[in-house]
């Protein structure tokens, strides 16, 4: 019998398994990454989800009561907005109505048309400004006192609107009254500090409760069936009559709410994951100059909505992808019958959520401690209060920051000599 050769047998190979298979290197940090970006969707993301509601539900159903804004499909894609802002950012980035447009049209009785294009102007303006990159250029140049000045006064703003939203109830006791409103804020500061207990959770499962039992008819009102959202034309004259009334105020408030303030925060809250400005930029254009030709109600980021997130537990992407796939949800299955159950929510629980967002957004301001920057920060939010209007208000605390920093370089200039 022949000798058998090496490698040749059937011994061999058995002695020999071969090479032992190993995780490449790229694979470990790609699967490190995504475990890093997605948490896993326990109480506190879920309760995190919920915390930008205080301004979507009351914009949302005011503009569809109001304007005729096909509720279904704003909610809809509202959830499609929340998903993908997950996938592409590394945070709880909040997807918000743009709040001018919103104003304006519901104060001046705008179509749902005009509010559409309103949208698409200010996507189209802001993603210019990111695809250029000057969007880059501004955040460098704003100083940052006057970031802070900006939140504060935009922090402020909303907890003036949540303590108003109690307010008018119009009642002290009741299932929707000041009484419940007060109820709701002493619950959130005695859960200020638990991670485990998700207060947002409490108090949004507590307004349905109380949405259906001071409206006992409503899930009646409720059917279910299954919507897909439609093409909706818009004409020239929609857009030429927006413009100057919805678009023209929101361009600004995007601008430096939803790009230049909602990265300064994030810079604040995920230092090791920021968002950064041309990417927010054009994420808010891309956002409503594809949804707003179905639909879609003018949305983008905001730095209150990323707060409000990460007080009420949010912590990563996760939180925002639920909240997303349970809008597209029940937009589909209950389409605009969904408008009769938040038409009754109570405005007591929203001015909650509403206030404890602007509180959480007005605490980043405590880092200006010095006199300088903090007389240009108090003065951009005094600024911003008073005269009612962001870019005006900005405006002046540019200016001021300008004038002190060009007077201390005078003072420097003159020791010298």
């Amino acid at each position: 019998m022949a000798d058998q050769q090496p490698g040749s047998g059937p011994s061999d190979s058995a002695r020999d398994p071969g090479p032992r298979k190993e995780t490449p290197l790229n694979i470990r940090l790609v699967a490190s990454t995504w475990s890093a970006r997605f948490h896993p969707l326990d109480r506190g993301e879920i309760s995190g989800s919920l915390g930008d509601l205080g301004t979507f539900i009351p914009l949302l159903v005011g503009m569809s009561v109001t304007n005729g804004l096909n509720f279904a499909s704003a909610l809809f894609f509202a959830g499609v907005f929340n998903v993908l802002t997950g996938l592409v950012f590394f945070i709880p980035m909040a997807v918000q109505p743009m709040k001018a447009i919103a104003a304006v049209a519901i104060s001046e009785n705008l179509r749902a048309e005009q509010i559409l294009a309103a949208g698409i102007w200010t996507s189209a303006v802001v993603l210019f400004l990111g695809l250029t990159r000057i969007i880059n250029v501004v955040d460098r140049v704003i100083p940052r006192p006057v970031v802070r000045g900006l939140q504060l006064g935009l922090g402020i703003q909303l907890i003036e609107k949540g303590v108003l939203l109690v307010r008018d109830t119009g009642s002290f006791w009741g299932l929707d009254s000041v009484l419940t409103g007060i109820l709701g804020f002493a619950l959130v500061l005695a859960l200020a500090s638990s991670r485990r207990t998700p207060v947002a959770l409490l108090l949004f499962c507590a307004g349905l409760i109380i949405a259906v039992a001071t409206r006992h008819q409503v899930l009646a009102e409720m059917r279910l069936g299954f919507y897909v959202p439609h093409w909706v034309p818009l004409t020239w004259e929609d857009f030429r009559s927006s413009f100057l009334r919805a678009a023209l105020p929101q361009i600004p408030l995007t601008t430096l709410n939803s790009v230049i303030a909602v990265c300064a925060l994030s810079a604040d809250l995920f230092p090791d994951r920021p968002a950064r400005p041309r990417r927010v930029a054009v994420s808010v254009g891309i956002m409503n100059l594809i949804g707003g030709w179905f639909g879609a109600m003018p949305m983008c980021h905001g730095a209150g909505g990323l707060a409000g997130q990460y007080r009420f537990g949010a912590r990563s992407s996760t939180s925002i992808i639920f909240l997303g796939s349970v809008k597209m949800l029940l937009a589909m299955i209950f389409g605009g019958s969904l408008l009769a159950l938040l038409h009754g929510y109570p405005s007591s629980v929203l001015g909650v959520l509403l206030a404890v967002s602007g509180l959480e957004l007005a605490l980043v301001a405590r880092d200006q401690t010095e006199r300088t920057p903090a007389t240009v920060m108090y003065a951009t939010a005094a600024a911003i209060l008073a005269l009612g209007n962001t870019a005006t208000g900005f405006t002046i605390g540019w200016i001021l920051a300008l004038i002190l920093r060009l007077n201390r370089r005078s003072c420097t200039d003159d020791n010298r000599g």
